[in-house]
């Protein structure tokens, strides 16, 4: 079970580490079962905090690799928490455990490993100095290259240092150790492990296999005790490179991640993740829907022809989309003094910098171009939301004046050649001033959308009558202008015959 952190000092040495006992020696894996044995028999809630929509899917499988001993290999699209799951895993390891100080390879002190470790304890005795390492300290990551090398991974022989003191070459003693082995007692990731050199991952596979590997043509013996975690991005399989078949069969268990199934989950990992820092008398405020626009426009945008599928986009969009907003919607409460400035939907285009670096776009996408097919999925997220809310479809054009519905008083008067500028920089009376130039606008955004702020409810009704093509939009680097249709397209085609 879990050890609780000790309260009493902690033993310095090696005889009174064996005086005070309760320190048994056990591999990594056996104590990670242990500790999750222990957390699933008191019901096994939060086994992994702050992994949103992995509940039912994800964490289950984990869950049993852990209780079988296995290692893990987490396939995924970029931004799906696979690292984040596997930093997670060190929440089962022991509070502190001991080892041996100036073992490279971080020996028990009870049950020293390699000649180096033997070497201290024969020297100092009952006075070899113990170490104590907490989960964090026993946790390693190396991001996966084509440049990496068994010396970074593995180690190199140092011959000099072997001649010396008079070394074999094959002795661990002679041995610079690299990441891995300093990891030893511990858990170690390697991410877009595909990136790796087949001849790296060989190595790999002779430490899950037989423990051994081969540095400079030398074979070296390593009982390493690691539990080994490794992340892979599917696309990576052909566009950089493969997992060699040997080190994945020698894997235990492969677990899929996903992108969050609803919305709901997906704005729970946002605003959870997000870093928005209010200042002293300025506090944003996002309302509900714009958490919500963002969402859809990744979840739009995963399924866009526009957008490279096998890239995916990642959750880290929304996470750096509102924060940007967030920025927006500050800098302007700072402008104007206002405490509690308002997020609108001018401000969706702050967000754009934030996602169109995050889309890899497909060939289509690449003629559109990344701020077009960013506005592309926001308008889809708009439409969505305008359907969810029940509202009755926005004109086409070309259709009968009969046909306009509630939307018949609004797209008349922009039909009079009336036109509403909208910026990001002016103070909240102002922006609603504007909107309230609009004849009925407020009171029919209070009817068919009651429950939104009512300022935002009129911003929301114009840009989905945009998006339903009844109205035209000019977007700007710091504002929205809505205007009649018809007119505007007639606009341009004058300008082009002219400039023709």
């Amino acid at each position: 079970m879990l050890e609780p952190m000790p309260t009493a000092p902690l033993p310095t040495t090696l005889g009174a580490l064996r005086a005070a006992g309760g320190f048994p020696v056990r591999t990594v894996r056996a104590e990670l079962r242990a500790n999750l044995v222990a957390r699933l028999r008191g019901g096994g809630a939060g086994l992994f905090p702050g992994l949103v929509g992995y509940e039912d899917t994800v964490v289950p499988q984990v869950v049993n690799a852990v209780l079988a001993g296995h290692d893990l290999l987490l396939l995924g699209l970029r931004g799906q928490a696979k690292t984040r799951l596997a930093r997670a895993l060190t929440s089962f390891l022991d509070p502190v455990v001991p080892a041996l100080a100036g073992d490279p390879l971080r020996s028990h002190p009870l049950a020293p490993v390699g000649a180096m470790a033997e070497d201290l304890v024969a020297r100092a005795g009952d006075d070899a100095p113990v170490v104590w390492l907490t989960p964090a300290e026993r946790y390693g990551e190396k991001l996966a290259t084509p440049d990496v090398s068994v010396a970074d991974l593995i180690g190199d022989i140092d011959p000099i240092r072997a001649q010396r003191e008079g070394y074999d070459l094959g002795d661990l003693r002679a041995v610079t150790f690299g990441i891995v082995p300093r990891t030893n007692r511990g858990i170690f990731c390697i991410n877009e492990l595909p990136d790796l050199a087949p001849r790296i991952q060989v190595a790999l596979f002779n430490i899950l296999e037989e423990s051994d590997v081969q540095v400079r043509g030398i074979p070296l013996r390593l009982p390493l005790d690691l539990m080994l975690v490794f992340t892979a991005n599917p696309e990576d399989y052909t566009a950089r490179g493969q997992i060699i078949t040997p080190l994945k069969d020698r894997i235990g268990s492969q677990v899929l991640t996903h992108y969050p199934k609803t919305r709901d989950q997906g704005v729970a990992v946002m605003r959870q993740e997000a870093q928005v820092v209010a200042e002293p008398g300025c506090t944003p405020v996002i309302p509900d829907l714009l958490h919500d626009l963002i969402e859809e426009a990744a979840r739009r945008a995963r399924a866009s022809s526009y957008v490279d599928q096998a890239s995916g986009v990642s959750a880290r969009l929304t996470i750096a989309a509102l924060e940007a907003l967030h920025a927006n919607v500050l800098a302007r409460g700072l402008r104007t003094g206002e405490t509690a400035p308002r997020a609108r939907l001018v401000d969706l285009p702050a967000t754009l910098p934030a996602m169109t670096g995050k889309l890899e776009l497909a060939y289509e996408g690449e003629q559109e171009g990344p701020t077009k097919v960013g506005w592309q999925v926001l308008a889809e997220a708009v439409r969505a939301l305008w359907e969810e809310a029940g509202l009755p479809p926005p004109v086409q054009e070309g259709a009968d004046e009969r046909d306009l519905g509630p939307w018949k008083p609004t797209l008349r008067w922009f039909a009079a050649g009336n036109r509403v500028d909208l910026d990001d920089r002016s103070p909240d009376p102002v922006h609603a001033q504007r909107l309230a130039a609009v004849p009925g606008l407020a009171d029919l955004a209070a009817k068919v959308l009651p429950d939104l702020d009512p300022v935002l409810a009129q911003e929301f009704l114009l840009d989905g009558l945009h998006a339903g093509g009844a109205l035209a939009r000019e977007d700007s680097a710091r504002g929205l202008t809505y205007s009649d249709l018809l007119a505007t397209m007639m606009g341009r085609s004058e300008r082009r015959k002219r400039e023709g």
